[in-house]
């Protein structure tokens, strides 16, 4: 009776190496097919916010379709009433626009006539091009700003395409958990469920994570913004905390916006100045306090990851890609951590561990991987046969 081989395992650079060919093929298949990828994206977020609602609804007897129905309803509301009060604020803005656009233009002057006074520079052709084209942009930036708005609001809630592709998630969602199972016949059961809750835990506490930090962060920014005198302190308080689903760069472009109006609207500069210190400030407390106690370890991205992560989203996708670059940088991570060959780099992308950041480390970490006494005792051998060669130099100088 002849005998079955024994299936040989793969070595672990071929399996690495064909780990990463399918990860490029996957992501430049994602760049081909991003019109139709990137509703899904935001609607698969949508959806994993909607959950709890979706359950609750289901708790009270409506019906697992009626509850999906009203869940995304409430979803389409909010987002909706969001995006007018952002619209109907720039249009009232909008309406003293030429007293802003003069106050800007006598801010311009002043500058001008310093340079040439301090430094003798003549105005030239280019200094008054630019100016022309100042006074262009400011007469019609209500009409930009509405209209980015607009298509962002288009693009998250006024389509066809998230609502729906919502609604069939979070419908059919144990429909597609069982398509996981059957997709991963060959890895165990329990690891394939408890990979799919670790990234449902990962994104949602991501999600409302950042959906209460931006809470707070907008009335702590109205607050300073009311002390300081500041109109329309709700609009610009609320617009900068939206900023933040551009992670590190939202909240910094979002005091400009202020800055540039208390500038135009106060007498004096040291408004506009007040208006970036309290940003920077209600930033750092941002970063340093409130975000690590709300949304704790649960989504462990380090920052140098995080960054690159950012701009790889947004050279793929754009502004949509700077929001969806940090909760699909966490999903990569659990799917990594979930799969042996690729552990490496699901510690690549997560936080330090405390003792990679202490003064010793590399001791510790030698220590941790069994390195230290091997490499102490070459360090010695190398010593012992160094003292050798000085005592005895005619021993050394044998072959």
């Amino acid at each position: 009776m002849q005998e079955t081989p024994t299936p040989t395992k793969r070595p672990y650079a071929l399996e690495l190496a064909a780990t990463l060919v399918s990860l490029a093929f996957i992501i430049a298949l994602m760049y081909v097919l991003q019109s139709v990828l990137l509703p899904l994206m935001f609607s698969i977020l949508i959806a994993i916010s909607l959950y709890p609602v979706a359950r609750f609804l289901e708790r009270l007897r409506l019906g697992k379709a009626f509850s999906a129905l009203l869940a995304v309803i409430l979803a389409i509301a909010i987002l909706s009433g969001l995006v007018w009060f952002i619209i109907h604020q720039v249009i009232i803005i909008g309406r003293d626009g030429t007293e802003m656009q003069t106050k800007f233009l006598a801010i311009f002057d002043t500058i001008q006539k310093w340079l040439q006074d301090s430094f003798g520079l003549e105005p030239t052709e280019v200094v008054e091009r630019l100016r022309g084209q100042a006074n262009q942009i400011l007469s019609n930036a209500a009409s930009y700003v509405t209209a980015a708005f607009g298509s962002i609001g288009n693009l998250l809630a006024g389509t066809v395409l998230v609502p729906l592709f919502s609604f069939f998630l979070l419908y059919y969602r144990v429909f597609f958990r069982e398509f996981f199972f059957r997709a991963f016949k060959s890895t165990p059961q329990e690891r394939v469920h408890t990979t799919l809750n670790k990234i449902y835990t990962v994104v949602q506490s991501y999600l409302l994570g950042l959906v209460t930090v931006m809470g707070i962060v907008a009335i702590l920014n109205t607050v300073g913004l009311l002390v300081l005198g500041i109109q329309y302190a709700w609009f610009f308080g609320t617009l900068a905390s939206l900023l933040m689903l551009l992670p590190y760069i939202g909240i910094a472009i979002g005091s400009i916006l202020p800055a540039l109006f208390a500038l135009a609207t106060k007498d004096s500069t040291w408004y506009a100045l007040g208006v970036i210190a309290w940003f920077q400030v209600v930033q750092f407390l941002e970063g340093n306090l409130i975000t690590p106690n709300i949304v704790g370890g649960k989504v462990s991205i380090n920052p140098l990851m995080a960054i690159i992560s950012i701009l790889l989203g947004g050279m793929l996708f754009g502004l949509a890609g700077l929001i969806l670059a940090l909760p699909l940088t966490a999903t990569i991570k659990v799917l990594f951590d979930a799969i042996p060959s690729m552990n490496a780099f699901g510690f690549l992308i997560g936080e330090p561990e405390k003792y990679h950041l202490k003064r010793y480390s590399t001791k510790i970490l030698l220590k941790r991987w069994n390195l230290r006494d091997l490499l102490e005792a070459k360090e010695r051998k190398f010593k012992a046969d160094e003292e050798k060669a000085t005592d005895d130099p005619d021993e050394a100088a044998r072959p």
